[in-house]
């Protein structure tokens, strides 16, 4: 838990923060992998992608909880992460684990996977459509498995692809209103000017990682009230940013301390059910 004094030294104020959008890799490989995203997206990346660091990152601004992921990039792929992610799921209390699977299986390896994931209390599905080449409404054999059952966080929007466009979120949000979709980077990175259409779909939320550093605070805040505090998770996006800048962003933003409090810890307390 976070204690923060402003410049009059009133008395403290304590957030609790669920980090609602981290990545995690193997020590084996973590600086390759990590090395790769900060390729993709010509940013120099803030830790090396480790459990150990970002729970190191995280202790400085007082997480609680972790919701840590890995991406597939190949149908091999996904049985090998999600056992990591379950593995490092029991030797961290503080982990919420969400799986991943790829477009490409078929409808009985995604189900049995779901119901393994399901069965060891992982919380949800990281799909990323840049790093794995489909386009979201491509993608219906996952959602078919998945409505009703996990939400399913998305990587939205980039102006070099067409991927993860919002508008092909909102033909999915449309066609499964008992899926829940996480729109990652407000919804749609470095395409914000699009998100408009995801305004209205009640079963879509958003995260707030790799977004503050680039959006101008009013901008964002006036998303956030626009499309409803209580659909918005506080997101580092680890280890792309450091844990104290990405608090300092947020709380830079001109929103109310209800505001501050549902989204660093409250609404997603509340969609994944921990406490």
């Amino acid at each position: 838990m976070i204690i923060l004094k402003d410049k009059k030294e009133e008395p403290a104020k304590k957030y609790r923060i669920i980090d609602a959008h981290c990545h995690i890799y193997p020590q084996k490989i973590a600086a390759k992998a990590v090395a790769a995203i900060g390729s993709f997206y010509n940013i120099a990346m803030g830790e090396d992608g480790t459990s150990a660091s970002l729970i190191a990152e995280g202790e400085k601004i007082g997480v609680e909880k972790y919701v840590v992921h890995s991406t597939a990039t190949t149908v091999h792929q996904v049985r090998s992460i999600n056992e990591y992610i379950y593995s490092e799921m029991l030797a961290h209390p503080e982990f919420i684990g969400f799986m991943t699977l790829h477009n490409e299986m078929d409808s009985e390896a995604i189900e049995a996977e779901v119901d393994l994931a399901i069965s060891r209390g992982m919380k949800g599905v990281k799909l990323h459509p840049d790093f794995q080449k489909f386009n979201i409404d491509d993608a219906e054999n996952i959602y078919a498995v998945t409505k009703g059952r996990l939400p399913v966080l998305l990587h939205m929007g980039d102006k070099r692809y067409d991927f993860s466009s919002p508008a092909r979120l909102r033909k999915m949000a449309e066609k499964y209103p008992d899926q829940v979709f996480i729109g990652a980077h407000f919804g749609g990175y470095s395409v914000w000017d699009k998100v408009e259409c995801l305004k209205d779909l009640p079963n879509v939320y958003f995260d707030t990682s790799s977004s503050l550093f680039a959006l101008e605070k009013q901008r964002a805040a006036d998303l956030i009230r626009r499309f409803g505090h209580e659909r918005y998770f506080f997101g580092t996006d680890f280890p792309m940013w450091k844990h104290d800048e990405e608090l300092a962003r947020f709380l830079a933003l001109p929103l109310t301390e209800e505001e501050r409090e549902d989204i660093l810890y409250n609404n997603a307390a509340k969609l994944l059910q921990v406490e």
